[in-house]
């Protein structure tokens, strides 16, 4: 007969075992949506100020001026404007080093051709944006925009379609999709990867500071925080008082450090019970 306690001691190693490696699960996760999410920003960074830089120096290219795009190279941010056509090619180059000074730049003026990275991610835009523009699945909201952010990494392709506002003082997350490509530039799959959109106002019309916010994730958008979240957290929390960006599953707990960008994921088991010791610690007062 086996004896109880060699069971007691297999079943504790087993459930030990069990939530060791769902913690490094987890943290592979965190790392992996953290590290997408920042080559979104990196990309967006770049588009943001590039754009800026593009208006004030480049005015007179602005009539002629079919699009943007940016990408990260060893040597720093690059953020392109190229012409309308059928064979379009840069008007403008701006290029920042990492250090994320917007006002360290160097802008070059030189028409040319697109180089191989360019023409790959101009493709890939291209056939993105006319997904969007022209598929149903894709929600047009008022006073916002579409913004397609295309990416090679690894020699994996892809575009992400973010929804932009066009209003300043707000914050959209989701209507945002993930476009996969082949080694052909053509679309393979698309994922949508909020159903719904939710705005946030930077400065509330009470007056009151928000230290954190939050927004839900049904079942389709997954358990975790997405690149796109992370990516425009990075992008607008530090215009706004948030210490705080939670994102409730029905499994999971994402929570972004807007000061620090960094990840933290719990189990919502591990929250409920984080949330029970902190009501018997300080219960509330009737």
């Amino acid at each position: 007969m086996i004896n109880k306690i060699y069971l007691l001691s297999l079943l504790l190693c087993a459930i030990a075992i069990s939530a060791f490696a769902q913690h490094e699960e987890l943290d592979r996760i965190q790392d992996s949506l953290v590290k997408e999410g920042t080559a979104l920003y990196r990309s967006e960074w770049a588009s943001w100020y590039g754009t800026d830089v593009f208006l004030e120096k480049c005015a007179a290219k602005k009539a002629i001026s079919g699009g943007y795009l940016s990408y990260e190279t060893d040597d720093g941010l690059t953020n392109i404007f190229f012409n309308r056509g059928d064979h379009p090619m840069v008007i403008a180059a701006i290029s920042f080093g990492k250090d994320f000074d917007s006002k360290k730049y160097k802008l070059d003026t030189t028409l040319r051709e697109f180089n191989k990275i360019e023409k790959n991610l101009y493709l890939l835009r291209t056939s993105a944006l006319k997904w969007a523009l022209t598929d149903t699945a894709f929600k047009r909201y008022k006073n916002t925009g579409i913004n397609v952010v295309p990416l090679i990494q690894q020699n994996a392709k892809k575009a992400y379609i973010l929804t932009s506002p066009e209003l300043n003082d707000m914050i959209i997350i989701g209507n945002d999709y993930l476009v996969n490509f082949n080694d052909q530039n053509e679309i393979a799959s698309v994922k949508s990867l909020h159903k719904n959109l939710m705005s946030f106002n930077t400065k509330p019309d009470s007056g009151k500071t928000s230290k954190t916010t939050m927004h839900t994730h049904l079942p389709q958008s997954g358990d975790f925080i997405t690149a796109t979240d992370i990516c425009t957290l990075m992008l607008y929390a530090k215009f706004t008082t948030w210490d705080q960006h939670y994102v409730i599953s029905k499994n999971d707990v994402s929570i972004w450090d807007c000061k620090k960008n960094e990840l933290l994921i719990l189990t919502m088991d591990v929250w409920k019970k984080i949330a029970a010791d902190q009501e018997t610690r300080h219960p509330k007062k009737a």
